[in-house]
């Protein structure tokens, strides 16, 4: 692997920042409506970026244990969230938290520091266990969103019309059967992972642009960084450490499994609230808080928890 260079940290967090400054400005200077560019990125970009990645990573058994893994983990870290603050938070805040709980800044944030700090093999792991992560967001923590405003009914059928279920199991389709995509339609798709990464950050700056200091709820943001800060990085170390104990553990995938618990927020919580209707502002002032945060934590816990697990 590579060795942890902080000031690799930089060009990501600037450019993901610059994102967020074009949204806010948008917003402001051109009343850009970040509602449409939501549903965009719920109904079509994200499906085939998802598509895309699994077609590319040729899924293998291993390989999609991680995924399962992954996705198991993040649903159940999630329904607890949910639980636990259910004397706590109005449903709508609530649902939002839980749904943050699942998930964080892994791709966006995340894999360009993978592809700095693991070789290609390692980052290969990574993906496949942000797949599954992914999958959480709109499948159990969409769910979890929805019941913040509608019945169990209505929050499934939400669910059953997300196309992103439908690309993972055409993907899973596509490699089982040895399927080959065209060369000009796999490079059509190429796009699809810049532009899912540039407008899931405006998002949070059109969301800020709408938003007063007076609107900042303490609060929920603080159990929102408790839980992405403080319980995530304890439960990717404790994973790694009891791997460890099980089975030969590569120093590739216990660096990615750290990674997946050091990242900011998701912005996808920015966008599953808009298309909810739940609360975005609050979201996007967490995401943003992690976000400008994260230079200074990513190397300090990474360092700490590669010491501590023999790395």
């Amino acid at each position: 692997m590579h060795a942890l260079d902080p000031s690799a940290l930089m060009g990501p967090l600037w450019t993901l920042l610059a994102y967020v400054a074009l949204g806010w400005l948008a917003a402001r200077r051109l009343a850009i409506d970040p509602r449409p560019i939501a549903t965009l990125l719920i109904y079509l970009i994200a499906p085939l970026t998802f598509f895309r990645a699994l077609t590319l990573g040729g899924p293998t058994p291993d390989y999609l244990l991680l995924t399962l893994a992954a996705f198991l983990v993040a649903s159940l870290l999630a329904v607890a969230v949910h639980r636990l603050t259910r004397r706590s938070f109005a449903p709508q805040e609530r649902a939002l938290l839980a749904f943050s709980a699942g998930t964080g800044n892994t791709g966006y944030f995340g894999l360009p520091i993978a592809m700095v700090l693991l070789p290609p093999e390692g980052v290969t792991l990574y993906l496949f266990c942000v797949l599954g992560i992914t999958l959480y967001e709109f499948t159990v923590g969409f769910y979890l969103s929805a019941r913040g405003r509608f019945s169990v009914a209505e929050s499934l059928a939400k669910i059953v019309r997300l196309p992103l279920i439908y690309a993972f199991l055409a993907a899973l389709v596509v490699s089982g059967l040895g399927l080959t995509v065209p060369a000009a339609a796999m490079e059509g798709l190429s796009v699809f992972p810049a532009t899912y990464t540039l407008l899931g950050m405006m998002i949070i700056g059109m969301t800020l642009g709408r938003v007063s200091l007076r609107e900042v709820d303490g609060r929920f943001i603080g159990a929102c960084v408790a839980v992405r800060c403080v319980a995530w990085p304890l439960l990717a170390l404790a994973a790694v450490l009891g791997l460890q104990g099980l089975v030969p553990l590569s120093p590739e995938l216990a660096m990615a499994i750290l990674l997946l618990g050091v990242v900011p927020m998701a912005a996808n919580v920015v966008v599953v609230a808009m298309e909810l209707g739940i609360t975005p502002a609050k979201g996007a002032q967490a995401v943003l808080l992690t976000t400008l945060a994260a230079p200074l934590l990513i190397p300090l816990y990474l360092t700490l928890m590669t010491r501590l697990a023999g790395l």
